[in-house]
């Protein structure tokens, strides 16, 4: 199977800048290099922060731009999102019975689990009792490998300052001890941190990527007050089969010129 994930587009109302660049343009921008390189994907997901206000103007946009993907799109919620209004726009969202934007879906590779990680009211993560349960429920009717799908990481990543609005840490625990019990999770795809990261998490194997228009400097001493870099944004491809996963991520909009090494003279 062939999988997109990309993150954090933080759409704006139409024409508006953010921090000097356009969501937009560069969600544009990821939407033609994925029709031209990878259009044969089979699914492609954003995993939060789809606007950066939730204004249902940018929810807007983002359906306008999303129309031109060739791939199949999921759509999963961040802290800068705005429940109602994202439903609103996309009514295909499914909702569980509590109202979190959560669903699962049959795939090739196994079940990927959309889950609504938002803590209202602040930009950090939770992952309640409510949902908790709702996530056992899946897990129990997916007897197969499980892709979970999330904007908050459940754990530490070492960026003090987006620690600090990460995943509450209680609710962290509690998930990871539900998640052990299945034991059949192979992989945890996350957003919200703007950065490119890759590892395990008791077991699981996660990764993350840049988003669509700022980053977060890598910086592991600052305590407070994480600064923002432009570097280029990226999305990930992808490649799941029965024994591996894959991720190979592609700075799209990187200016480096691609080259035969075979025409390339002989160095003396």
């Amino acid at each position: 199977m062939k999988l997109i994930h990309l993150t954090d587009t933080h759409l704006t109302l139409p024409g508006q800048p953010l921090y000097g660049t356009y969501p937009a343009e560069r969600l544009r921008a990821c939407v033609e290099s994925i029709n031209n390189e990878h259009a044969d994907a089979d699914l492609c997901v954003i995993t939060g922060d789809l606007a950066h206000c939730g204004d249902i103007e940018a929810y807007e946009e983002l359906a306008s731009i999303l129309a031109g993907l060739k791939v199949p799109v999921q759509l999963v919620i961040g802290n800068h999102d705005h429940r109602e209004r994202l439903v609103e726009r996309f009514p295909q969202l499914a909702r569980d019975e509590a109202g979190f934007v959560q669903s699962a879906l049959k795939t090739e590779a196994g079940t990927f689990i959309f889950m609504d990680s938002v803590k209202d009211g602040t930009h950090a993560g939770a992952y309640c009792e409510t949902r908790r349960t709702w996530l056992a429920q899946q897990l129990e009717k997916a007897g197969d490998d499980v892709f979970l799908f999330m904007h908050h990481a459940p754990f530490k990543t070492g960026i003090k300052p987006m620690d600090k609005i990460g995943m509450d840490a209680q609710d962290a625990l509690a998930l990871k001890a539900l998640l052990q019990r299945y034991g059949r999770i192979k992989h945890l795809f996350f957003g919200h941190y703007h950065r490119p990261m890759h590892g395990s998490w008791s077991g699981i194997g996660f990764s993350t990527l840049r988003g669509m228009n700022h980053q977060v400097a890598l910086d592991l001493k600052r305590e407070d007050n994480y600064l923002f870099t432009h570097e280029p944004p990226a999305y990930a491809v992808v490649l799941i089969d029965d024994d591996n996963v894959v991720v190979h991520n592609h700075d799209f909009m990187d200016p480096s010129q691609v080259f035969d090494p075979n025409m390339e003279p002989e160095w003396d």
